[in-house]
């Protein structure tokens, strides 16, 4: 039923706005959100507070660019294959110097949050970091930005019509950041209703500003994640799935993109000439999963991560990616995690592709264009 209803707004929207053409899609790309989408903000951000930062060093970048650019991976992020798809070039941090921000800008920062730190705080959550970057944050920087490329109501909106909006991945790190504190599954549940609703209504204000394409990406499946699988081992073996994956600890992802869904539909209906996308990221990683040679990773451990310092995932509390003395593998597309925590370059390949043409987007990105 919901799939039918998807269908049908997106329907509307292409009768109704012009996304039934050929012209080109975008003239520009809006990003926000966490380590899955920073270009290099963080980097910047903490330079000189950190006495070591890893997204500083080698092999990050090994892959595409040869060289550290703040991204965690070994090469590109989803944002990256888009922008690059629409022959867009790679969107840049908003803390970068001397850049041309006319083609959009990421606001992206690793370690975001949905939620204020402030919220977590007054909830006796104190395992977060230093600096907000939450979403409030990340608007505040949109607001001050965009004075520098529209000067009137009217202006910002017909460029941002033009553009492609970005809105995440949101949630993950609020939740981690409960489980750190020691609580429960059911209690980490609890803070999903309010992260959904503040990425709503920062959508929302986007909508309001002109925006008339947004993806919200959604969550992950927790309990695949090497970082989780090893930090909350169990000797159970029930409390794993077929894949290996903590099955209780998936339940959060899961429960979380329902709702993010359940948004999505929402503000389909009220801006029903606008474009509203709920981005996958857990289907494909499940996927990737179930049959990992279909995709190109044929490492032969489809849970185990490239750059680590050993350990049953290759995941080291200790000795994490970055850090001196632990190297990657030599061939990075074979496997799906690169870090423990964030994917591979081969794996947000595929996961750009699917939101653009589908079938990891809702609906995909490209739908009336081509």
């Amino acid at each position: 039923m919901e799939q039918l209803l998807l269908c049908f707004l997106l329907l509307i929207s292409c009768f109704s706005h012009a996304y039934c053409t050929k012209e080109q899609p975008y003239n520009a790309i809006f990003s926000f959100g966490n380590s899955y989408a920073d270009t290099g903000n963080y980097i910047t951000l903490v330079k000189g507070v950190l006495p070591y930062d890893v997204f500083e060093h080698l092999p990050y970048g090994m892959t595409y660019f040869g060289q550290p650019t703040g991204r965690g991976c070994d090469g590109r992020l989803v944002v990256d294959f888009i922008a690059q798809n629409l022959s867009l070039p790679l969107v840049p941090p908003y803390f970068s110097k001397g850049q041309d921000y006319h083609k959009g800008v990421n606001f992206a920062v690793i370690g975001s949050t949905a939620l204020s730190l402030d919220y977590f705080r007054q909830h006796n959550i104190t395992n977060i970091p230093g600096t907000d970057t939450s979403i409030s944050v990340q608007l505040g920087w949109f607001d001050q930005f965009k004075t520098s490329i529209c000067n009137t109501t009217d202006s910002c909106k017909d460029y941002f019509r033009k553009s492609l909006f970005i809105f995440g991945e949101f949630g993950g790190n609020d939740y981690t950041f409960v489980l750190s504190a020691g609580k429960s599954i059911s209690e980490v549940k609890s803070y999903v209703p309010v992260v959904i609703n503040t990425t709503k209504e920062a959508a929302e204000s986007l909508l309001e500003q002109g925006a008339t394409t947004i993806v919200l990406p959604g969550n992950l499946p927790t309990g695949c994640i090497p970082i989780m699988l090893t930090l909350y081992a169990s000797t159970n073996k029930s409390d794993y799935d077929l894949l290996g994956c903590l099955k209780h600890y998936n339940t959060i992802g899961y429960y979380h993109n329902i709702k993010l869904r359940e948004a999505v539909v929402q503000l389909q209906l009220k801006y029903p000439k606008a474009k509203i996308i709920y981005g996958d990221y857990y289907e494909p990683v499940i996927n990737f999963l179930k049959n990992p040679e279909k995709f190109g990773f044929t490492n032969g451990a489809p849970l185990k991560i490239c750059c680590g310092g050993g350990g049953p995932y290759n995941y080291n509390l200790t000795a994490t990616c970055g850090q001196p003395g632990v190297s990657a593998c030599s061939n990075p597309s074979t496997y799906i995690n690169w870090d423990g925590i964030h994917l591979t370059e081969a794996a947000y390949r595929t996961i750009a592709t699917g939101w653009l043409k589908g079938p990891y987007a809702h609906p995909p990105i490209l739908s009336g264009f081509y």
